[in-house]
């Protein structure tokens, strides 16, 4: 299955979330935050290409292919509108839809993330571990993501989160992986196309995240009309998992303002 309900949701209480995922994982990474989402908005999550919850062949690796894919999910749901949450790789693929499909997204969140494309050396760097995790079809290039991916405060305190983020990663396949890889290190810069978004928009980002950090999250808030900054307290790239209360609020005001907004 590659479109999960995490939330039915009550009838006329406005489009649905839709959470996309990071990477190296899945759907799953979003569960204790959709479970602390108050509000009555209908919640559903997307696996992306190369989880194992994707369940077509894998296209030519891009951002784009992920867009589509999402697209088609809901539309094959019957969900015309929404907002579209994304996570660090799932913030690439909520852009590229706002671009290619402006007229599904009433909303965009976007968590621990960014709208620039990569530098040369992290473009370098990805193609490098793709390659590597290809070769060897392991997906250990990546596990050292299981701490990395944390804050500093979680790294020390709550371990179990990391062995859970090490889990996971374990469940996902090396050519998964390496698609995921290939398909961000294409991505161009987006800044523009959340200047053009004229729908509400929440910036999340974990005060301890060293790989998007505060600095990524302000250019974002500089770049959209209508943007709110939320900074996540403790928490680093995975402040959804990290915090999901923090975040859950974050995503549920961003909800009532597409509600207010979107007609």
């Amino acid at each position: 299955m590659t479109l999960h309900t995490f939330r039915e949701g009550r009838p006329n209480a406005g489009p649905p979330l839709v959470l996309i995922h990071g990477f190296p994982l899945d759907h799953r990474m979003w569960l204790a935050a959709a479970a602390a989402l108050p509000g009555e908005h209908p919640v559903l999550a997307v696996d992306l290409p190369g989880t194992p919850g994707h369940d077509r062949p894998l296209p030519v690796p891009s951002i784009e292919s992920s867009a589509a894919y999402v697209a088609d999910a809901l539309a094959d749901a019957g969900v015309t509108r929404a907002v579209v949450v994304g996570m660090s790789m799932g913030g690439y693929v909520a852009l590229a839809l706002a671009e290619r499909h402006p007229e599904l997204v009433a909303a965009l969140g976007l968590v621990d993330t960014k709208s620039t494309a990569d530098t040369p050396e992290a473009h370098a760097n990805r193609l490098r571990i793709a390659d590597e995790v290809e070769a060897t079809g392991s997906v250990a290039p990546v596990r050292p993501m299981s701490t990395s991916l944390v804050g500093e405060t979680t790294r020390a305190a709550r371990p179990a989160l990391s062995d859970q983020i090490a889990q996971w990663i374990e469940d996902q396949s090396p050519e998964g992986v390496a698609w995921s890889q290939r398909a961000m290190a294409a991505r161009p810069d987006r800044t523009d196309v959340l200047r053009a978004f004229d729908g509400p928009v929440a910036v999340v980002v974990g005060d301890e995240d060293d790989l998007t950090p505060l600095a990524a999250a302000e250019h974002m808030v500089e770049s959209a009309a209508d943007a709110h900054l939320v900074v996540v307290p403790h928490a680093g790239h995975m402040a959804a998992f990290e915090q999901p209360d923090a975040v859950a609020a974050a995503l549920a005001d961003l909800a009532g303002r597409a509600q207010a907004t979107d007609h």
